[in-house]
């Protein structure tokens, strides 16, 4: 994107929006998952989205329904599989690890993206990369602090959240040469919500009180204008502006956990969380420069 053509107050709203969304979703997943498992969870989530998805499409898309047929239904399925793999060890991890440490274990999703696009989109695996990824150890060492509390399958979910949240980002990259956002939107609902369903049914489907209902619909509805509100911040302004205004989410999730959970406020999880974000600012700002040089030549 020009940076003349930039408009990063705009981009800051939509980035406002999208860190309200995803608390709520934190806020949501918490309540629902006293009732609930998390394949619950996801078959209603991508349920509500799903029908949500469909209305829009057929009542405000141009293109209408013929967009949704995919060109690449493979890479569609792939990209699911990881999605919804991370959104379910995100939402286990938001219910035994405080939000902070969740949300800063999931910041490391962009150094799992360095580190796996050479296996996805055959990317070189450059000496920059790998100390990139050093560093965000360093960072997340921060967070878990091993050696002084106890690790659980908590800190396990939250990285393994960040790797399936990379694997899906690699996987839309290659389906968005192809696809449009719809079709993407569309076949991430369905294919989910089929998932959900499925594993629910293995597990014993268990169908949510009166009580729980609204809390699905605001699970439902943030986890779409969460996404779209990222995206279109994105189209706003360049990567490395948007980056930074993501960062506000942890003090606002750590916040939330502290009036909301009485959760500890743990500054060394907010040192580690920084560490794993200037990792992510080296990668982002050599890579910008990288793509400089190259379209000069």
């Amino acid at each position: 994107m020009d940076k003349d053509q930039a408009r990063p107050f705009a981009a800051a709203l939509w980035m406002t929006g999208a860190i309200a969304s995803f608390t709520m979703m934190a806020v949501a997943g918490r309540a629902i998952q006293v009732e609930l498992n998390s394949f619950e969870l996801m078959f209603w989530r991508s349920l509500v989205g799903f029908v949500i998805v469909v209305a829009l499409v057929a009542g405000l898309s141009r293109s209408g329904l013929r967009q949704l047929v995919p060109t690449v239904p493979g890479l569609h399925l792939a990209r699911n599989v990881f999605h919804f793999a991370g959104q379910n060890f995100w939402f286990y991890g938001i219910t035994v690890i405080p939000l902070a440490q969740l949300v800063a274990l999931e910041f490391t999703a962009p150094l799992w993206v360095a580190l796996l696009a050479p296996l996805v989109l055959a990317e070189a695996l450059t000496r920059r990369k790998l100390a990139v990824a050093a560093v965000g150890f360093a960072g997340v060492l921060l967070v878990a602090q091993p050696g002084t509390q106890a690790l659980n399958a908590g800190h396990l979910a939250g990285l393994l959240a960040a790797v399936g949240f990379a694997m899906n980002l690699l996987f839309t990259k290659r389906i968005m040469r192809h696809d449009s956002v719809w079709c993407v939107l569309f076949w991430m609902t369905l294919l989910q919500t089929l998932f959900g369903l499925a594993l629910s049914v293995i597990g014993g489907f268990t169908w949510p009180s009166v009580a729980m209902v609204p809390w699905l619909l605001v699970l439902g509805v943030t986890g779409l204008t969460a996404h779209f509100s990222l995206t279109s911040a994105l189209s706003l302004a360049p990567a490395s502006t948007v980056a930074p205004m993501e960062f506000a989410r942890l003090p606002v999730i750590a916040l939330v956990g502290v009036w909301v959970y009485a959760e500890a406020l743990d500054l060394l999880v907010i040192l580690g969380a920084a560490v794993i974000f200037a990792a992510n600012w080296w990668n982002m700002r050599a890579t910008a420069r990288e793509t400089t040089r190259d379209t000069a030549l």
